[in-house]
């Protein structure tokens, strides 16, 4: 079965393949720019409201769904056996981050000390992982979807856990761009669910808002970390200080 983020991917390429941008598309349909990145970003919109997108792109809706169909499905996660094969090469790793960020074969070269032929190769083990699909002159198609993600206990997670956090939070978080927020709270179990899917937003947001970026000719990027995280938690000195409850009848 498609996925509507899969339908919603096959339309973006559509609108993307005849030169329409949201601005464009926004005054074709009656709408402001940030009102079509929103629907884009939030994957909902009325069947109606998707017709006058589908003809603005030049297919019809059945045409949509067929193209969806046809295409091969995205990943959303690798194998235990990729992430080993990614996490046990240093350079091969770097290449596949910056891949995920969408880099250039010039923007890596120029950005790390790896030669033409050590990109190469990493380029061409990405494609044989199933991470990309290599094309001429050095470029790639991304073979992951939207809601791609490190296996939650996978190799990746546990060298970024181990490698990774603590230089992260070595810093003030005081710098153009950057912040730093700590909640704390009792949610209800609905309540935890609801932010559970608006971190899932956020980090979508961050996502489209970095291919935009990079798709920007001559724009200077810099690059971001966003790390986002919900759970039960309490702090094991708090936890220690917790009263005993007490097992007689009241």
């Amino acid at each position: 079965m498609t996925s509507i983020s899969h339908v919603f991917d096959v339309l973006r390429a559509a609108l993307k393949a005849q030169g329409i941008t949201y601005r464009a598309l926004g005054q074709r349909i009656g709408l402001s720019e940030s009102s079509v990145k929103r629907l884009f970003s939030e994957r909902d919109m009325a069947l109606s409201r998707l017709a006058q997108i589908c003809s603005a792109a030049g297919l019809s809706f059945d045409e949509l769904l067929s193209r969806a169909a046809q295409a091969p499905p995205q990943l959303t996660q690798l194998t235990l056996e990729q992430e080993r094969a990614l996490v046990a090469d240093p350079k091969l790793l770097l290449v596949a981050i910056c891949c995920l960020s969408q880099w250039r074969y010039e923007q890596m070269l120029g950005s790390y000390l790896l030669s033409p032929a050590e990109v190469v190769a990493a380029l061409t083990r990405l494609d044989r992982l199933g991470l990309i699909e290599l094309t001429p002159g050095n470029r790639y198609r991304l073979l992951v979807g939207r809601g791609f993600h490190w296996r939650r206990r996978g190799p990746i997670m546990d060298f970024l856990r181990k490698r990774v956090l603590d230089e992260y939070f070595d810093a003030g978080f005081d710098g153009r761009g950057e912040a730093m927020v700590t909640v704390h709270g009792q949610l209800s179990a609905a309540g935890a669910e609801e932010m559970q899917q608006r971190v899932g937003e956020l980090a979508a947001m961050f996502a489209h808002r970095q291919r935009e970026d990079q798709s920007k000719a001559g724009a200077s990027c810099t690059g971001y970390t966003l790390i986002v995280g919900l759970r039960s938690f309490e702090l094991s000195a708090f936890t220690a200080m917790r009263r005993k409850q007490s097992t007689q009848q009241a």
